[in-house]
């Protein structure tokens, strides 16, 4: 079988070592589901991660230990797995393991890794390090970290102190056990992205008194056969020989460019239920050559003929117009560079979240420690985005409520103060929430345009500062807007800023009216006097409970944010520093 270990300075590859394995994370279903629905795609990113060590305590009598390195991943309901293991290197205090571990990086969870560091006993070395049993290996210490915080590392590095896992619960001072050091790389598939500009031609028509409003959604085809959605194009209100505007697929996110894909022109109904105007099934390296040979291809349309499915050949064709591959910056180039994402939020007290004091309110403070829905929406945003904000001093506001001996204010200092804002990590927001419903009057109307012009003045300055910053503006509300209009003229102008934003609804109010802030619907927010937004920063959802193991919806939501940062960065042409 061979044996499973390096040299001693660990410059040699192991043999008969596992190879660095993928870990994939478990999306939930229900809220993959919901987001395809609307469109959303994640950052799909492969990080390589390398691992050496320093200081290592000493086991073995009459040489060095014999250290093997071995990761877990934490889910979401606190299960720890093991994912990877290195090879061993020989006589080692200090070791460089040579096998690299990859993983698929997700913006929109924590995804916490666990490290155990064993020393291998010599009656072990020649069995291969999979087949170990772990529980008859000496522990040489712990640690673990979020993923997060190794990628926004400038170096992408982080060292963390190994510890003994009984002394990581009874001991504040645990003795020395050495340092692991974790590097993170994306791998460079992550970076290379296709830009294509695509038009139709004679597309039929499936309104009655007008023509049809086509887009496309571009899906890639899995091993079972599913087509999952990956990108879509803008709506072109009634054309029938439509070009859309480039669209951008990593290739990382598709498999490769043979792997298949799906390409469906849709025609847009305001129900959500859009009408299948036909479709293609391509490769990347399929459409190249459409372009490269300016030819087009044919539409089909699933079609039942008695009790099977027949592809009708349609008129209508599918045309490249345009086709080029480019090594692009990554979210993760950026976070390498010193850019940062900031966290604000802004909450709702106006009288219609009910009084306070009773349980029925939205803003009732359970005595047993549950969280209510606002609690909820800022813990899941926030426990994410904190990794990406070096001080964890964020601006948190409230509105809509009369603080004591004043009138109604529709942006005030959560905290109370009157001359700052800012308030000190994610326990501080939640500190300064419980206080603020004991020192406001709940009031109202529902209004946002005065918390989104101030986050915006903070984002217009940062960009006169020339700070690496992005914003994140979290509005928890449990009504309709009142003001739609200066909301919508807010948002347009915010549009050209560092700036996104998050709306989510809680309670049982009918928030179909919010989502004309949300331009995934289809069509871009246009202000009072004419102007359309540059972007869609606006993301909106009705909160709701998970069961055990989901990932929430608000969090899931998270995943668009790479994506927006991304098309304010390149439309701005500002690189990352290298």
């Amino acid at each position: 079988m061979g044996n499973c270990f390096s040299d001693v300075g660990g410059s040699m590859a192991a043999v008969g070592g596992t190879a660095a394995s993928a870990a994939t994370g478990n999306q939930n279903d229900a809220v993959d589901n919901y987001l395809k629905s609307r469109g959303f795609h994640g950052l799909f990113s492969q990080i390589e991660l390398s691992f050496s060590a320093t200081n290592l305590r000493d086991r073995d009598v009459f040489s060095k230990s014999d250290p093997m390195l071995v990761v877990y991943i934490k889910d979401i309901d606190g299960a720890i797995a093991e994912v990877f293991r290195t090879e061993v290197v020989l006589n080692s205090l200090s070791p460089t393991w040579i096998t690299k571990y990859t993983i698929t990086y997700h913006f929109e969870v924590v995804q916490t890794l666990l490290f155990h560091v064993f020393d291998v006993d010599s009656q072990f070395h020649n069995i291969e390090v999979k087949m170990l049993k772990l529980e008859e290996q000496q522990s040489l210490g712990e640690a673990s970290c979020a993923l997060s915080e190794i990628v926004t590392k400038p170096n992408g590095s982080l060292t963390l102190d190994l510890i003994r896992r009984e002394e990581s619960v009874s001991s504040t001072h645990s003795q020395h056990r050495g340092k692991l050091t974790v590097h993170a790389e994306e791998c460079f598939s992550s970076k290379t992205t296709v830009e294509m500009m695509l038009r139709c031609l004679d597309l039929e028509s499936k309104d009655i008194f007008s023509k049809s409003d086509p887009f496309l959604v571009i899906s890639k085809i899995v091993e079972s056969g599913i087509s999952i959605p990956v990108c879509k194009t803008e709506v072109l209100k009634n054309d029938l020989n439509p070009i859309w505007k480039p669209v951008f697929l990593n290739i990382q996110q598709v498999g490769s460019k043979d792997s298949p894909l799906v390409i469906e022109c849709f025609d847009f109904n305001g129900n959500g239920k859009h009408d299948l105007i036909g479709k293609v099934q391509k490769s990347l390296a399929d459409l190249e050559k459409l372009h490269s040979g300016r030819e087009g291809e044919n539409l089909f349309l699933p079609t039942l003929v008695g009790h099977d499915y027949h592809n009708k050949m349609l008129r209508s064709k599918l045309f490249v117009e345009k086709f080029s591959e480019t090594v692009q910056h990554t979210f993760l180039d950026y976070l390498a560079g010193g850019f940062e994402l900031n966290f604000m939020v802004a909450i709702d007290f106006t009288a219609s979240n009910g009084n306070p004091r009773l349980p029925d309110s939205l803003h009732y403070i359970d005595p047993s420690g549950r969280l209510n829905a606002y609690q909820k929406a800022i813990y899941e945003v926030g426990e994410v985005l904190q990794f990406y904000d070096t001080d964890k001093r964020f601006p948190a506001w409230g509105f809509g409520a009369r603080p004591i001996d004043g009138p109604v204010s529709h942006c005030f200092n959560l905290n109370g103060s009157s001359d700052y804002c800012g308030v000190e990590g994610i326990q501080g927001i939640m500190m300064a929430y419980t206080s603020a419903l004991f020192n406001v009057s709940l009031a109202g109307p529902t209004l946002f345009g005065h918390v989104i012009n101030k986050a915006a003045l903070i984002a217009s300055q940062s960009i006169a500062n020339e700070a690496r910053k992005y914003f994140v503006l979290l509005i928890i509300t449990d009504g309709v807007v009142t003001d739609l209009q200066e909301t919508k003229d807010a948002i347009v102008k915010a549009s050209d800023l560092p700036l996104s934003i998050l709306i989510v609804g809680v309670g049982g109010a009918d928030f179909k009216e919010m989502e004309i802030l949300d331009a995934d619907k289809g069509e871009k927010l246009e202000s009072s006097t004419g102007r359309v937004a540059s972007r869609d920063i606006v993301q909106f959802v009705p909160f709701r409970d998970v069961q055990s193991g989901e990932i929430s919806v608000v969090q899931a939501l998270l995943a668009e944010l790479p994506t927006q940062f991304l098309t304010h960065m390149r439309s701005r042409d500002i690189k990352p520093s290298t």
